[in-house]
């Protein structure tokens, strides 16, 4: 969380506002001893506030810098997610991460089957690896 303002936003709106509206313009020291705020401080104020006008083009507006904030923010709570995403995926099956690799696997795991009989008789079920249910029930 950010710290506190060491001064409110009304005062920095209305130190603004005199400097902008006195003819001719305040030295910003003088002014800025009469508010009681430091010098530049003022000055920054003045800077943003030109720049949001658009009189400035060195420094981003006040809604730029939300806008910066928020995806500030945002990145880094995907960055995070991304993280326990990584290593999540660490604990699971290889042939689940990499394409491909699945396809190798059966096809070792089923070369010595060929030209056995399945195993039939009491204890033995079949098993259908593409349903989600019990053999014989359609899957919902």
């Amino acid at each position: 969380m950010a710290a506190p303002k060491k001064y409110p936003d009304e005062l920095r709106a209305r130190a603004v506002r005199l400097y902008r509206e006195s003819e001719p313009r305040p030295v910003i020291r003088k002014l800025a001893e009469q508010l009681g705020v430091h010098h530049e401080a003022l000055q920054n104020w003045i800077r943003q506030d030109k720049a949001d006008r658009g009189q400035r083009d060195d420094r981003p507006t006040t809604e730029m810098n939300e806008e910066n904030r928020r995806l500030r923010r945002e990145n880094a709570e995907l960055r995070r997610i991304n993280e326990v995403l990584k290593a999540a995926s660490a604990f699971s099956p290889r042939s689940a991460t990499r394409p491909g690799v699945g396809r190798e696997v059966r096809r070792r795991t089923s070369w010595p089957l060929r030209g056995r009989t399945p195993a039939t008789g009491p204890g033995h079920q079949r098993v259908d690896l593409l349903r989600l249910g019990p053999p014989g029930r359609a899957a919902v």
